[in-house]
């Protein structure tokens, strides 16, 4: 038995644009629940989660919400996979400007949707430099 194989780069740049780069809420969930399993779930650090389409829409949603409405996000390359996984790199900040923040999402990917995302966040450089 065959499957199709698995647009990772298509799948998780859709996810960078339509969910995480969407801020109306009702556009956002049409495109959740095209790109997410419907019992996915969506880890964000330190230690939140979100599990199914409701959920996962109103923790993007309270994440845009804390956000300057000019930040977009931009994946940094295009994403990479294997067996399933799938990982992007972006960075997000003002249009044309420097990146406030960079991060990676790591995603489980079954039968063509998310099965669940873990997205991880750079320190940022700052950090890097009081250790030194």
């Amino acid at each position: 038995m065959s499957t199709a194989p698995i647009d990772y780069d298509g799948l998780m740049q859709a996810n960078l644009a339509h969910v995480f780069g969407e801020r109306d809420a009702s556009r956002r969930m049409k495109a959740i629940s095209e790109l997410y399993a419907g019992d996915a779930t969506l880890f964000e650090p330190p230690d939140a989660s979100a599990t199914g389409h409701a959920a996962i829409n109103k923790a993007v949603d309270e994440l845009l919400a804390n956000l300057p409405a000019n930040f977009a996000f931009t994946a940094i390359g295009p994403a990479v996979g294997h067996h399933g996984m799938g990982r992007l790199r972006w960075k997000s900040g003002p249009p044309n400007g420097p990146a406030a923040v960079t991060g990676t999402d790591v995603a489980q990917i079954e039968r063509g949707q998310i099965k669940t995302l873990h997205v991880f966040l750079d320190q940022p450089l700052s950090h890097h430099l009081r250790i030194c």
